[in-house]
């Protein structure tokens, strides 16, 4: 399920007209029409909005798939321990997850970066690592991470992710 099919789902369980949605975020009735039928997506500041208020992580809002990391035997491997240097965060992980693109000013981060244990039932097992300027930069992240696990690295450092800032209604690349 995409963005636009997760995004209709919660608006209608926690009971929300298009209207009533598109009043909470400030924009308009047919912004919101559009998102639901996949021709775009809300800007980054309105899509951290949209997790809070409707009381869902952003990997699942935005409905990316998870990707395990595997051995070179194809078998799931047990975990490596992320260091994400610009989030603060260190942690181990058996599969990452990329965000769908999220539409946003020039500035701001177009992919997330997600780690998770592997627990596929339980969204709260997921944790943020880092936003990514471009496609490119999030994949080669995650074949990076794949190399890391298939050398026997016990750790990786992110190497391709953006600092950013963050406040209430912004995340922009610093």
């Amino acid at each position: 399920m995409g963005f636009g099919e997760n995004l209709q789902m919660l608006r209608k369980k926690n009971q929300l007209s298009q209207e009533g949605l598109a009043e909470m975020l400030g924009v308009s009735r047919q912004a919101v029409s559009k998102w639901e039928l996949g021709e775009g997506y809300p800007e980054v500041e309105k899509l951290l909005i949209l997790s809070k208020k409707l009381d869902v992580s952003l990997d699942s809002l935005l409905g990316e798939e998870s990707t395990p990391i595997v051995s070179e035997s194809d078998e799931p491997s047990n975990t490596i321990s992320i260091v994400s240097p610009n989030e603060g965060v260190i942690i181990s992980v058996s599969r990452v997850t990329r965000s769908q693109p999220i539409k946003g000013g020039k500035n701001s981060p177009k992919y997330a970066l997600y780690a998770s244990d592997g627990n596929e039932t339980s969204f709260s097992q997921r944790a943020f690592l880092a936003w990514y300027r471009d496609l490119d930069d999030v994949t080669r992240e995650i074949t990076e991470i794949q190399r890391a696990l298939d050398d026997g690295a016990a750790t990786y450092t992110l190497q391709y992710s953006v600092k950013c800032k963050k406040n209430l209604f912004r995340t922009i690349e610093e």
